[in-house]
């Protein structure tokens, strides 16, 4: 694990927006986390939400838990990897309304991107 990829997988560190080259990612295929392999989003639920972080709007079944933060001084919802615990990044209710209305923003370097035919 890079010393990047590790202070936001086990210290809950933010990359920088607009960092990630998972932003640019469209192909069909399965987000993964860094950490530990394990299936965490489809390119079919991935979205453009401006926010300069990869967004998605469902997670694969499984593959994420949730917690709280409060280290801004207000409540957020945070994103794990279900299976290693590795912090991905937080969800929102500001996705798109016509699916689930979530937004997981999630850190590009807290994942690796396998593509569909690769599987």
């Amino acid at each position: 694990m890079s010393p990047q990829e590790y202070a936001v997988l086990r210290k809950a560190a933010t990359e920088t927006p607009h960092s990630s080259e998972l932003n640019d990612i469209h192909e069909s295929g399965t987000f993964v986390c860094a950490a530990c392999g394990n299936e965490l989003y489809k390119t079919k639920h991935k979205f453009e939400s401006g926010t300069g972080w990869p967004s998605f709007d469902l997670p694969v079944e499984g593959g994420v838990a949730y917690g709280s933060d409060s280290k801004l001084g207000y409540q957020r919802d945070e994103v794990h990897c279900a299976d290693c615990g590795g912090h991905l990044g937080h969800v929102f209710d500001d996705g798109p309304q016509e699916t689930t209305g979530k937004r997981h923003c999630i850190n590009g370097i807290a994942m690796n991107f396998i593509p569909a035919d690769k599987k």
